[in-house]
């Protein structure tokens, strides 16, 4: 009996991790999507000499984002945490833009 419980722990384990695996895909593909559109925006606003951050819309995002991370039961402060990697990788890209 022991065996069974052991293999049904096996089992269970590479369930969680092929959903692991799919979700980190689909993290990926989803944030070069998201940079996608954002470098568009860096070429945007390096073509009409625009700022390369708009911090009222970075506020708004981040307050959008908290709302999201309760609803979606997620520490809201790791989701605002990782929201400003991203704002900040992509303030980054918007400045090479504009050199």
């Amino acid at each position: 009996m022991t065996e069974d419980v052991v293999t049904r722990a096996a089992d269970l384990l590479k369930g969680h991790r092929d959903s692991i695996d799919r979700l980190d895909a689909i993290l990926v593909f989803t944030l070069a999507e998201r940079f996608a559109h954002t470098q568009a925006v860096g070429v945007l606003k390096a073509e009409h000499d625009l700022p390369p951050s708009d911090p009222a819309r970075e506020e708004k995002q981040i307050a959008r984002l908290h709302d999201l991370a309760l609803q979606a039961d997620l520490d809201p402060e790791f989701a605002k945490k990782f929201l400003n990697f991203i704002i900040q990788e992509v303030i980054h890209h918007h400045k090479q833009k504009q050199s």
